[in-house]
Formats: structure tokens, C-alpha cells, sequence
């Protein structure tokens, strides 16, 4: 199994944090948002490979940060960059067409973990890619117990056998309180569809709209998590995130 990590956005709605530093690589508690999700990836028994895309104008932080991270410890599987060559917001390829960059680019012919680089993982990823391998293609789902907060996100509606049989990005009036958090798992037969999904003219950027689509094409189930997720979005998300890690590293 093959991981990727989505890091090519702008982040616009963090200046100043973002203007010149990619929200992955923002500090909370201390330590970058990318190595706290790198270092859930790693206790993944299945991953070989760990892949993060990045645009052009923040390629050479990532590059600087690997090379850092490196010098700190051992890597237990490679880390591998690539450059979407792009500059702008307005000329960003998008998340789905950032993943189709790199499957394109690395020769990705494997089940895929595909994780957003703004997504602080407190809890193991082990349980839901076991689910993934038994079930199929899956989406990790968080439970807010609440439909004011789910217009936030992508609403996830799910059967009793927890396979996904209805989607909404931002819903004004959600049905369910489960919401996509930004972290999947792809089975191998199941790659192909994001160039599909590309060929057909559909939205390249938020996952969400693909899942929409997807969902209508093949199985997908919902994993829901148990233990702490943060969505660091804008200024508020992260200064709370960030909080929230300095209080738990000094406690």
C-alpha cells in the first residue's frame, strides 16, 4: 500500500500564517501538522512508500523539511516529493487532480492512503486500513453529534453495513452527522476511476464532489473513528489545535 499525502493547496484563508509557508508544515505544539500525520502513516503495517505533491511555490520548503526530518530520525519507509509545477491559486490542479499527478508520476499501481495535509490524526490508522482491505474502497468518517457542525463538511449518509449511500459537500440542511474528515483508502482496481473522473470533465478539487460521484460507481464504505480529529481550516482551527497539542506535549 502506497500513501499520499495532499499538500498542494494555498491556504488563503491562513494568511498571514500561509503566505509564505504551506499549511502542512505549520507548527502545532511544536511539531509540523505533515510529520504528526507522517508519523501516524508510519505505524501502518502495509505502507511502503509515502508520497507528498506540493506546488511549485512551496517545493523547496518541503524539500528543506525533509531533509531535516531525516537528519532527526530514521525513516521506516521512503518519503518521496513531488511538484505539481503549479504557482497560483488559480492555476492549482485541484486534490483529485493532484492525486491523478502523482499516480500518473510515481507509477502508483497499489491500494492507496490518501490523507489531506491539513488533518491533525490523533488515533491509529491500523483499524481503518484493515476495514479498507477486507471491505473495499472506504472513507473515514467522523461522528459530530451534531447537524449545526456537519454543514462545515462533506455530510456522509451510511447503511447498517456501513457502505456509503449518500453524500453532500457542505450541505445547508444535513441528514446525518457523520462527515468525511479527508482521509481514504483506495483499492488497487479502483485507481483508474480518478482519471476517469478527470476525462469526464468533472470538479478536480474537492474530494468530496469525487466521493459524491464515486460512491455511484462502485461500493464505498464508512469507517467512523474513535479519538481526536482537527480540521485546521482557518486561523481559529489552528490557534485551538495548536493550544490544544502545547497543553497535552507540557502535561
Amino acid at each position: 500500500m502506497k500513501c499520499l499525502i495532499l499538500g498542494a493547496g494555498y491556504a488563503t484563508r491562513l494568511y498571514p500564517l500561509t503566505k509564505d509557508r504551506p499549511k502542512p508544515l505549520l507548527p502545532v505544539g511544536g511539531v509540523p501538522i505533515l510529520e504528526r500525520i507522517c508519523e501516524q502513516v508510519f505505524k501502518v503495517k502495509d505502507i511502503d512508500a509515502v508520497h507528498i505533491v506540493t506546488n511549485h511555490k512551496f517545493a523547496s520548503h518541503y524539500w528543506k523539511w525533509l531533509h531535516d526530518y531525516q537528519q532527526r530520525r530514521s525513516l521506516p519507509v521512503p518519503i518521496d516529493i513531488f511538484d505539481d509545477m503549479t504557482m497560483t491559486p488559480e492555476d492549482r490542479l485541484g486534490a483529485i487532480g493532484d492525486t491523478q499527478f502523482v499516480i500518473k508520476h510515481a507509477g502508483i499501481d497499489d491500494d492507496l492512503l490518501l490523507i489531506a495535509g491539513d488533518n491533525l490524526l490523533l488515533f491509529p490508522l491500523q483499524g481503518f486500513v484493515d476495514q479498507a482491505r477486507a471491505k473495499g474502497t472506504s472513507v473515514c468518517l467522523k461522528d459530530l453529534g451534531d447537524k449545526k457542525l456537519v454543514s462545515l463538511y462533506g455530510a456522509v449518509s451510511v447503511d447498517g453495513s456501513g457502505k456509503v449511500v449518500g453524500f453532500e459537500e457542505k450541505p445547508p440542511q444535513p441528514k446525518t452527522t457523520l462527515v468525511s474528515i479527508g482521509a481514504y483508502v483506495f483499492a488497487r482496481a479502483h485507481i483508474p476511476l480518478f482519471k476517469k473522473f478527470l476525462d469526464q470533465g468533472q470538479g478536480k478539487d474537492a474530494p468530496g464532489y469525487y466521493l459524491q460521484w464515486l460512491h455511484r460507481q462502485i461500493d464505498v464504505y464508512g469507517y467512523v473513528l474513535e479519538g481526536d480529529w482537527y480540521d485546521i481550516g482557518d486561523l481559529e482551527s489552528y490557534n485551538r489545535a495548536n493550544d490544544m497539542m502545547t497543553e497535552s506535549t507540557r502535561s
